[in-house]
């Protein structure tokens, strides 16, 4: 039996004294892919939130190699690659400034080469020294989406990372997840796009869980 890496332990939230949901148990594993579904409303982007340690659920515990997330916080955030659904891009710098921000934000590291690399990767070659002012909605998504190809962290929470998108672009990122989740990323994420991957865990707030093949 495979261990799991993330465990989220009968978490409920409560927004604007709503309850979204309760008693919310699952698991994830390293090279696990697993897409949180529901209605508008029903608690994805703040269940994401949760897990993230951003904000705090009504109840319940979220577990990583067995322990509690708040236990070392710090610890944690070291481990975890959070996307969340408006990323911060600074319209003032470039491209490859506002990747090099992202990246030392949430504590890593990468060199000029790297950078570029990661940016060429998400269909951005040529736009490295361009301010991100005079990119369009889906290259500004793309410039944030780069830093997945550089992150060195096991848990990923990405909130409508295909949001913005055309139709080539959702296909790369697709693949790129397949690819991170096969190299032992756990992965998870929301979205309105129907996903052509293949092999990922769905568990959807309101309603049944399933997986998809």
């Amino acid at each position: 039996m495979t261990q799991s890496l993330l465990d989220i332990c009968n978490v409920s939230c409560e927004r604007d004294d709503r309850l979204l949901f309760q008693n919310l148990s699952f698991s994830c594993t390293h090279g696990s892919l697993t897409q949180i579904a529901g209605a508008n409303g029903a608690g994805k982007t703040s269940l994401l939130a949760i897990l993230a340690g951003l904000l705090n659920p009504l109840e319940g515990d979220i577990r990583v190699d067995g322990n509690s997330i708040y236990d070392d916080m710090a610890a944690f955030h070291q481990r975890l690659l959070y996307f969340p659904h408006r990323p911060a891009i600074k319209l003032e710098l470039t491209a490859r400034q506002n990747l090099n921000f992202l990246i030392r934000l949430h504590g890593g590291r990468a060199t000029q080469a790297d950078l570029d690399s990661a940016l060429q990767e998400m269909g951005l070659l040529g736009y490295e020294e361009t301010l991100c002012r005079h990119l369009s909605a889906g290259q500004l998504r793309r410039v944030a989406l780069a830093r997945l190809i550089i992150s060195e962290a096991d848990v990923w929470l990405l909130d409508e990372p295909f949001t913005a998108l055309d139709v080539q672009a959702v296909s790369d990122l697709e693949g790129l997840l397949s690819k991170k989740a096969s190299a032992g990323k756990c992965i998870l994420f929301t979205t309105h796009h129907t996903t052509q991957m293949k092999n990922y865990s769905k568990i959807t707030l309101g309603g049944a869980s399933d997986i998809d093949d």
